[in-house]
């Protein structure tokens, strides 16, 4: 298991900066950025971290097609369909719902960079991947099943790379980070960053808000945490992770997946008008909202230097808020 072994499809290191209209009114602390939002590939974000390392290995294994799924305004999903187009491997999708009547946002974006989309009702994590698998190999194909959100060995990888590269900037900048808040859902970014901080000595506490009150196969402590043990050795790392390593709140989540509450609304709102950049409706804005949330509260320690992982999403802005 190497770091090396990716095929590149983003542009990195993305910009780390202060948030200096924020710092202002949050006076009690000092705010960052992490902009994944800016990763370069069908408009960013996080995914294409993981997907670095996935379809090297699709590539590497002589596969010529990939299968993902997820919901209808998936950023993974968009952002595999984009990766497929650069590595000319055929895409299928398999997203929840029904077939609109019209297409926007990530899934019109998905439709442009051709994929082949499969609706598959109430299944939005993957339920139905084998079925499609079996289709393909019967038509002769060799597919490779990415997981719901890119969470796996392979995927996790791009974010133990993601915190080398935010260790190097820190040094750069001559800063040091207290906090880290980001969105946590299908485990492999927030297992990934557990590894990264061990491998590379960061300090700073990870914070995951988590999005999806609904469960995948297992609990998502235990996910993270069985990602997290999976690659270590190949990372010569010799912690054994538990279930004490994982900050996972759930206090954001009670709305459920995709339901953009007030609260994240203003979020949302807040940090365009304050600092012209943009979240996502589905993880960004419930992730940011939690950050803010920690602040009002001064559940993070005064003064303390805070830094918010952008994941991306902003496709998903010109479905939701259109309604």
């Amino acid at each position: 298991m190497s770091l090396k072994a990716k095929y590149n499809l983003g542009f990195f290191p993305t910009p780390l900066h202060r948030l200096n209209n924020l710092s202002e009114k949050y006076s009690d602390y000092e705010l960052y950025i992490k902009r994944d939002d800016h990763t370069g590939l069908a408009f960013g974000g996080n995914k294409t971290r993981k997907l670095e390392y996935l379809i090297h290995d699709a590539l590497t294994k002589g596969c010529d097609v990939v299968i993902t799924a997820g919901a209808q305004q998936s950023n993974h999903c968009r952002q595999t369909a984009a990766a497929c187009a650069v590595a000319n491997l055929s895409c299928h999708l398999l997203l929840g719902g029904d077939e609109p009547a019209r297409v926007g946002g990530n899934l019109l974006l998905s439709n442009l960079f051709g994929a082949t989309i499969h609706y598959t009702g109430q299944n939005r994590k993957g339920e139905d991947v084998e079925q499609l698998k079996q289709t393909l190999e019967n038509e002769g194909r060799k597919p490779y099943v990415i997981p719901y959100g890119g969470s796996n060995a392979t995927g996790t990888l791009g974010f133990v790379e993601a915190a080398k590269e935010l260790k190097e900037q820190l040094k750069d900048q001559r800063l040091e980070i207290d906090s880290i808040f980001f969105a946590s859902s299908s485990g492999g970014t927030h297992a990934g960053l557990l590894l990264g901080k061990s491998s590379y000595k960061l300090e700073a506490t990870l914070i995951g808000i988590n999005i999806d009150k609904d469960e995948t196969s297992s609990k998502l402590e235990d996910t993270i945490v069985a990602l997290a043990n999976e690659v270590a050795p190949g990372l010569k790392l010799s912690k054994v992770f538990t279930a004490d390593d994982v900050v996972l709140d759930r206090e954001f989540d009670k709305a459920g997946y995709g339901v953009l509450i007030s609260e994240e609304k203003e979020a949302l709102h807040e940090l365009a008008r304050q600092e012209g950049i943009l979240l996502d409706p589905v993880y960004t804005a419930r992730a940011f909202y939690g950050m803010l949330s920690y602040l009002k509260n001064g559940r993070v320690k005064p003064k303390s230097k805070v830094l918010f992982w952008h994941t991306g999403g902003t496709p998903a802005n010109f479905e939701h808020l259109a309604r």
